[in-house]
């Protein structure tokens, strides 16, 4: 490298990429008169010119590479998510009792499942050690192994303690995977497609449950200790994917500019973001923002200092987006979903058969649902979004609570009107939920936080997100044992709390670079200062040709 990438221009593989002002021209928008030209809103003039002028080819090989970087991140959600629906239904199989004796409810039970998230909750902050030091492909790496050799204690356990020990151990992984593979994610995406690429990873917590729930199903016909063994054997195959297929991947362009190997980052810019054209206006911004806005001696360097989060005015709202979307996406009354059999009961599917039946169907909705957000995450609004849904999100478990209130004073003599509607209302509820929060529980961390915080808060997310669960697997069967459908009220007010907080505190993140978000979060009001917008003149083949500025401005 010839000179510094903080000079005026880096060589790339013999060629130089000029590091040049990349701002759209200023004028008071009298060029909008001229045929074929409009005007138009965007969030950022400069980003918006830039991804106008850089068309990625989304067919090219490059990019298809981009897409299977992305899916081994994928793989890891799917690990997480496999787990979800697993010890349930493995729990309740007679060989699994007959070898441990736990019963299917319980001390030991409980111990069982809460370990697995105790695992997860201790590994979180050496999560981020990994991620930060070593890089996004490492933490991965690791975390694979780590689950893998959990998945051989448990699968291969006799004694209740060996099984116990491999599902903190399976918890412990799998922190270390979900800190390191959001971060990548978010990282590695073009602007424009980030949105899309951290939602998708996201929704791979569907690609994991619905299988495990499937798996657990056929094997239950199995008349052996392979019933239960085989289930928890295959938990590992997202890992064989990500352990053969870092190595296949590349490293993510802003951990490299944070570890000072620059010419490095730009090369993948180049590839993957520039159709491997090193005078790409979008590559052009990117560098320029990268180097201006990612510390070479950042916080990620001081393991244990999460400081900034708490002293500095940006750190403070950084986190905060952090905080809502943790909780807010853990305890809105989708943790009720741990319980599904127990409320479809309260609304009068008694049949097993049935119960099964309609998880499994409320499993696919939500993941309907949850997709459905992803195709459309980059070009809807994040708070707004936040916003709506969660009311919605009151209002269909309100039409839930009330129609189960009707049917509970019934009595035996339940009208099927009233149960339809209630169960109807519940899976509304979790397609509203999925679509709401299912990409954006991936999206709004991994935008809020900037490159040398990211690991830091991500661990800090998943401690979070662990304890509320912990919250969701203990109080829940409680309240609901006690108190029945009127454990649901609880939620209905609580999602209309949310709403006023996504309203006043929620900072919009859509249609800006990770590295334009730190002028956002800089001002006195980040979330005003988020809803600002450019006024750009457009010509008819795309290009922005000036961005209007008032006198006023």
């Amino acid at each position: 490298m010839s000179e510094s990438i903080g000079e005026k221009e880096v060589n790339v593989g013999g060629v130089l990429v000029s590091r040049d002002q990349v701002a759209v021209q200023e004028g008071t928008g009298a060029a909008a008169s001229s045929s074929g030209v409009k005007a138009k809103e965007v969030h950022n003039a400069e980003l918006y010119a830039a991804i106008q002028e850089t068309k990625i080819d989304y067919k090219s090989r490059n990019s298809i590479h981009l897409y299977f970087s992305i899916f081994v991140a994928f793989c890891c959600a799917c690990a997480n998510g496999y787990d979800g629906s697993l010890l349930t239904g493995v729990v309740a199989m007679d060989h699994f009792q007959n070898t441990f004796h736990s019963g299917r409810t319980g001390t030991l039970v409980a111990i069982m499942f809460s370990l697995y998230t105790v695992g997860a909750m201790v590994g979180s902050p050496l999560a981020a050690i990994l991620s930060d030091r070593w890089g996004r492909k490492v933490g991965m790496f690791i975390g694979a192994v780590v689950i893998t050799v959990g998945m051989i204690i448990v699968s291969t356990a006799f004694a209740i303690a060996q099984f116990i020990v491999g599902r903190f151990v399976l918890g412990f992984g799998v922190s270390i995977m979900t800190v390191a593979a959001p971060a990548y994610t978010v990282e590695i995406a073009p602007p424009h497609w980030r949105g899309r690429a951290t939602g998708f990873y996201n929704c791979g917590w569907f690609g994991g449950s619905i299988p495990a729930a499937a798996i657990v199903y056929g094997c239950n016909k199995i008349d052996n200790n392979y019933s239960w063994r085989i289930p928890l054997i295959v938990q590992a195959l997202a890992c064989i994917i990500v352990l053969f297929g870092v190595w296949f991947i590349p490293e993510s362009p802003r951990f490299l500019m944070a570890n000072g190997r620059e010419e490095e980052a730009v090369a993948f810019l180049v590839k993957y973001h520039g159709n491997s054209d090193p005078h790409s206006r979008l590559v052009k911004l990117e560098v320029e923002e990268m180097k201006e806005g990612i510390r070479q001696d950042g916080i990620d360097k001081r393991p244990w200092d999460y400081r900034p989060f708490i002293l500095s005015h940006s750190g403070r709202w950084r986190i905060a987006q952090v905080l809502m979307i943790s909780i807010f996406g853990q305890f809105s009354g989708n943790g009720l979903g741990y319980f599904n059999t127990t409320i479809f009961e309260i609304i009068g599917v008694t049949s097993v058969e049935q119960q099964l039946a309609y998880n499994l169907l409320n499993s696919v909705l939500s993941a309907v649902g949850a997709l459905t957000a992803v195709a459309f995450t980059d070009r809807m609004p994040r708070r707004k979004v936040l916003v709506f849904g969660t009311f919605a999100c009151a209002v269909a478990l309100a039409t839930n609570s009330g129609l189960s209130a009707a049917l509970d004073a019934q009595g035996d003599n339940i009208k099927n009107s009233y149960a339809r509607g209630a169960l109807a209302s519940y899976f509304l509820f979790n397609i509203i939920f999925s679509f709401t929060y299912t990409p954006l529980q991936g999206v709004i961390p991994t935008e809020a936080l900037e490159t040398t915080t990211r690991a830091k808060g991500l661990a800090t997310s998943s401690v979070l997100v662990y304890a509320m669960g912990f919250i969701n697997q203990f109080a829940g069967p409680i309240a609901l044992g006690n108190i029945q459908y009127r454990y649901i009220y609880v939620f209905v007010g609580w999602d209309v709390v949310e709403t006023i907080m996504w309203y006043l505190f929620g900072v919009e993140s859509q249609g800006r670079t990770l590295e334009q978000l730190e002028w956002v979060y800089n001002q006195p009001n980040p979330v005003k200062a988020s809803l600002h917008v450019d006024k750009v003149i457009v010509q008819a083949d795309g290009r922005v040709v000036e961005k209007i500025v008032t006198s006023n401005a």
